[in-house]
């Protein structure tokens, strides 16, 4: 069996300590440890290109926070491989494994004793590339002075012209990220539906919205200086439209069997601290 790590980009040589340490713990399991070549360099290791790693490993593991777990997600998508989140960062809502828990899970991975979750994964296709966000899609003004325009079609029907600051289009996952600070709703994550999210609305009566998985959507900006922003990580310039779906895929998340969404929720937004 092999495993693939990427690592935190930022501050990764403070990481090499528990990396290495991970590592020997990987391997006294009979675990082969690959890491891509990026992480490798920054601590002044030899690793393996991306998309070798990748193709080799059995899984994945993310070693940092929230941030490193969802860009490997998607730069990873198309091998279809499930991914294990090491927390070393500091929300932890998707990394929920701390480093010195890791030899006891992997006694109960390697025993079968663990979970996958399937999370939804959107697909844009912009500019005759197909992109994909694990977390949201974030059209985005690029003047601060200015309004955005966000025309909103399904294929069932014209849905909406959004007015204001931006729209997010969110992911269950991606509900408690940028959607959560915007108003929007809170969605268990392994539900399946786009969650629309206006970014400081022109008008009171625009609204959090949350549509069935199956709608496809085409979205139109009327203004020549728009952001397009995929996961909060890739920034790419919008001047005209872009259609979203449902991937085909969805992405693989290796979690513990006792983890319990609701406590993680309570654990990181404070709930019910008052009862």
């Amino acid at each position: 069996m092999k495993v693939g790590f990427v690592l935190k980009p930022k501050n990764t040589i403070s990481l090499k300590p528990v990396f290495l340490k991970i590592k020997t713990i990987f391997e006294k399991k009979g675990i082969e440890v690959l890491i891509d070549s990026v992480s490798a360099k920054a601590i002044n290791l030899l690793g393996v290109e991306f998309e070798e790693m990748c193709k080799e490993a059995n899984f994945l593991v993310a070693l940092g926070g929230d941030g490193t777990l969802i860009s490997l997600a998607r730069r990873a998508y198309k091998y279809d491989k499930p991914i294990l989140g090491i927390n070393a960062g500091n929300l932890g809502f998707l990394t929920d494994i701390n480093p010195e828990n890791i030899e006891e899970f992997l006694d109960k991975f390697l025993n079968k004793e663990y979970r996958i979750d399937e999370r939804m994964v959107i697909e844009i296709d912009f500019e005759g590339k197909k992109l994909y966000a694990f977390n949201d899609v974030v059209i985005s003004k690029d003047v601060i002075s200015s309004m955005i325009h966000i025309k909103v079609d399904t294929n069932e029907s014209f849905l909406n012209t959004y007015r204001g600051d931006g729209l997010i289009i969110s992911t269950p996952t991606g509900s408690t990220a940028y959607n959560l600070s915007a108003g929007g709703p809170v969605v268990y994550p392994l539900t399946e539906g786009f969650i629309f999210t206006p970014i400081c609305p022109h008008s009171l009566t625009q609204r959090p919205l949350v549509l069935p998985s199956d709608f496809e959507l085409e979205i139109e900006v009327k203004e020549k200086m728009a952001k397009l922003i995929i996961d909060g990580q890739e920034i790419y310039n919008m001047n005209n439209k872009i259609k979203i779906k449902k991937a085909k895929r969805k992405a693989k998340l290796i979690h513990r069997v006792e983890r319990n969404y609701f406590e993680v929720l309570r654990e990181k937004l404070n709930w019910g601290s008052g009862n």
